[in-house]
């Protein structure tokens, strides 16, 4: 994998700027209802920030198959959606307060609201992408979007479960954040007409470029500024996940500091988070999840050799190096 200087949202996001004002364009028209509430949730959650990573790579994918149509703006705000309506949902079985720097919907709209409106996010999703008329694209995002949910529960029952092994949480991750980009990525292939060798390593690339991302994401739970990340340190901790630096404790630490996890575990909250903390520092728990992560990023990249050559794959092996790279 090429060594990297540091690699910016903005930086990636040049080379497809009018596509993402599009994408933009459509969230906002295809936000509207007639039921006022809904328009303020979802409103509030869309324009809240966010990487809006999942839409850019259907964006990117399609690029590289040197797509002309207009579809990929449509598609890439389905994604967008898609992937809003699980915070919506996710916010609430959490009980999290704060999301990209600023209260969740949930703490501002309640409980109720959310996830309702995130039903309408969904429900929006499936009406745009008929529009596109395209079976196999409905099958791909159908598909993902039952995994996606399979990942939710799946992470809702492994809460408070110290027993859970690395491939068990690793499972979780692939459902539940690697699938949508997965999808996402084997988007902009079959749109753009690429054989089923591209779409294959296009589907493959985004699979393991997702591993990687959320593998960051609880490295940060640990190690990030919450000014950065948006969100409270240690809320996995406090919610009683089991995510790989905790899972490396349990495996590598002595006998004190595998006992201090697995009560963190079982328990939930943040009275142990200083010790855990600790534990996860003195084990090396961070540089191991990192290095899984950078194993994930060759594998997404290695995945690109079919792709042919342009200004689009390269953002997407850039992507790559951002996706471990990142503080936030």
């Amino acid at each position: 994998m090429r060594r990297c200087r540091v690699v910016r949202m903005e930086q990636l996001y040049r080379l497809i700027g009018s596509d993402m004002a599009a994408v933009d364009a459509v969230i906002r028209q295809r936000l509207h209802s007639e039921v006022v509430l809904v328009r303020q949730v979802a409103e509030y959650i869309v324009q809240s920030g966010g990487k809006r990573l999942r839409p850019a790579l259907v964006l990117l994918s399609a690029g590289a198959m040197a797509y002309r149509g207009a579809h990929h703006h449509e598609l890439a705000a389905v994604v967008e959606f898609i992937h809003t309506a699980t915070l919506l949902h996710d916010d609430v079985v959490d009980g999290s307060d704060l999301r990209r720097g600023r209260e969740t919907a949930n703490a501002m709209f309640g409980n109720s609201a959310s996830v309702l409106v995130g039903d309408f996010l969904y429900s929006r999703a499936f009406q745009m992408m008929v529009t596109v008329n395209d079976m196999r694209i409905m099958r791909v995002l159908s598909d993902a979007t039952n995994v996606i949910a399979e990942g939710e529960v799946l992470q809702l029952m492994n809460c408070h479960d110290a027993g859970i092994d690395e491939d068990g949480y690793l499972q979780v991750i692939r459902y539940k954040t690697a699938k949508l980009f997965e999808a996402a990525a084997q988007l902009g292939a079959i749109i753009g007409g690429g054989a089923a060798v591209v779409e294959q390593g296009m589907a493959t690339y985004g699979l393991h470029l997702g591993t990687a991302f959320q593998l960051i994401d609880d490295v940060l739970d640990y190690s990030g500024a919450e000014l950065e990340t948006g969100k409270h340190l240690g809320d996995d901790l406090a919610e009683g996940k089991p995510t790989l630096p905790l899972i490396f404790v349990l495996r590598n630490g002595n006998p004190e500091q595998a006992a201090c996890v697995r009560r963190a575990i079982q328990t939930g909250g943040r009275d142990d988070f200083p010790e855990v903390l600790a534990a996860i520092r003195e084990t090396g728990a961070l540089d191991y999840a990192r290095q899984k992560a950078q194993v994930e990023a060759e594998l997404a990249e290695a995945a690109l050799d079919v792709v042919p050559a342009s200004q689009y794959k390269d953002s997407l092996l850039e992507l790559c190096l951002f996706a471990v790279a990142r503080n936030y």
